[in-house]
């Protein structure tokens, strides 16, 4: 069975189990490496996000009332079927979203853990007993959100859009979906026919692609109370502002410039297979992606050297066939990066690969010795750039690498795991792997970043899931009616 096509989703969004016409605009959807058209999806509007939160509001209702085995079955079907239909997503995940075979099919794989770990969740322990100086029984319960509204980009739409729509779904929530318009394919037709499939009632997971209007709707809509956004530092301050405005909990997960730290003990063909994979995977379209590599000056030559060779040697062409890297999503972000780049040569770096694009395909580019403030080394490039600067000691790689607004993920590479711990200790990140590269994920993991890079954990395992799509209620009873004295 095919379960994405073309036909069902021309022109519509889906709103309460249909598949209907929108009020915004349609959307193309692109193929970046060719700028073939796959086919079009019908926009939203503002007023589609206020029908669609009416709807998820009743049907909500009747899916928290449901037992939780008959909850949990429905995110394990989901899991399977992403593991049924793989093949099939992977094909669009490479085609709209540019990436290669085995990027493409982690997402899948990431996708299908997602609901396996959610579906623990509605059997999950939901409060606790507390401690009372009255004589009565006082507890906590932890209760659905209500409606739930999920704004996913456009570089790894599956995984962005998955961890927070499973998990939110267990809890009993129902949820409001925008992907990015460039990828609403692959990050939300793909969901909903999966949870369709999977037999999720109709009304508890609406599509709504569109754009900034749907994503300020959703944001000001009465009656949904968390938002779970991915995206930009820039747009993630926009959204956490109204939401403050609006009196409701944003879940920010934004950008990130990681630092890679190679100490002079490293083995450095070690430290460069990995930091290939940190810098140029997905063409650097992570937030996670290595964007400050930080090594120890007597190694620096050599580990910049081997870089640069293992770069020019990277095939880079259309994703569906045997290549390293894909293209970039769109024009706008290849003269972005060609941009940084450029005004980071201009102020000093030394080119030592890459750095020229054809089409959407951007050479993976290594730049050597950038001054700390060229914006290929200081800001988010979210494109195949390593910027490698040296150091002398412990110190000063501290305080290269806690020099940034972000904090999202943290890589360390020496012979001694207990020496990189303790200097990971004194670099802000909201994620550190000891002897590896900076992008990784897994389901039960919490994910998440501190100061430019979000606010904090907010997806990943039980913990940080329940935080995220529940609120807390307190509750007492006792066996008489109290008495009070007045």
């Amino acid at each position: 069975m095919t379960l994405i096509d073309p036909q069902a989703f021309h022109g519509r969004i889906h709103l309460d189990g249909q598949w209907v016409a929108g009020g915004g605009a349609d959307i193309d959807v692109v193929e970046p490496a060719t700028g073939a058209s796959l086919g079009t999806i019908g926009g939203a509007s503002p007023a589609d996000v206020t029908r669609a939160t009416a709807s998820a509001v009743v049907a909500q209702r009747a899916w928290a009332a449901l037992s939780h085995p008959e909850r949990a079955a429905v995110l394990h079907r989901a899991a399977d079927l992403w593991d049924a239909h793989a093949e099939e997503i992977i094909g669009w995940n490479s085609r709209e979203v540019g990436a290669i075979g085995p990027m493409a099919g982690f997402a899948v794989h990431v996708a299908a853990a997602e609901c396996r770990e959610a579906g623990s969740l509605p059997s999950h322990p939901l409060g606790e007993v507390l401690a009372s100086e009255k004589p009565r029984l006082s507890f906590a319960q932890r209760m659905p959100v209500g409606v739930v509204g999920v704004i996913s980009p456009f570089n790894v739409p599956i995984i962005l859009g998955i961890r927070a729509v499973a998990p939110a779904l267990a809890l009993g929530n129902a949820v409001l979906l925008k992907p990015d318009p460039r990828t609403a394919v692959t990050g939300g037709v793909a969901m909903v026919r999966i949870f369709e499939e999977a037999g999720l009632p109709p009304g508890l997971l609406q599509l709504l692609p569109g754009g900034a209007d749907v994503g300020e709707a959703m944001v000001t809509e009465p009656d949904v109370r968390v938002i779970a956004f991915t995206g930009s530092t820039g747009a993630g301050r926009i959204v956490g502002e109204l939401a403050g405005r609006h009196l409701k909990r944003a879940h920010l997960e934004l950008g990130g410039n990681s630092a890679y730290v190679v100490l002079e003990d490293a083995d450095v063909d070690a430290a460069v297979n990995m930091a290939t994979w940190g810098s140029f995977l997905h063409q650097g379209q992570i937030c996670m992606t290595i964007g400050r590599h930080l090594v120890h000056e007597s190694l620096y030559e050599e580990y910049v050297e081997k870089l640069a060779a293992k770069a020019d040697s990277m095939v880079v062409g259309d994703p569906t066939g045997q290549v390293h890297l894909g293209p970039v999503i769109d024009e706008g972000q290849r003269d972005k990066i060609l941009d940084l780049v450029n005004r980071s040569v201009e102020m000093g770096a030394q080119l030592r690969a890459g750095g020229t694009a054809d089409g959407l395909f951007v050479r993976p580019t290594v730049l050597a010795g950038p001054p700390l403030d060229a914006p290929a080394y200081s800001e988010e490039v979210f494109g195949p750039v390593a910027s490698v600067v040296s150091f002398a000691d412990d110190d000063e790689a501290v305080k290269l690498a806690g020099d940034s607004d972000y904090g999202l993920s943290l890589g360390i590479v020496t012979a001694q795991p207990l020496r990189g711990l303790a200097l990971a200790e004194r670099i802000p990140s909201g994620i550190v792997h000891i002897n590896d590269q900076t992008v990784d994920d897994e389901a039960n993991s919490p994910f998440g970043g501190v100061g430019a890079s979000g606010t904090g954990s907010r997806h990943g395992g039980a913990r940080a899931n329940l935080e995220a799509f529940t609120e807390t209620r307190w509750i007492t009873m006792q066996a008489e009616p109290a008495q009070y004295p007045l």
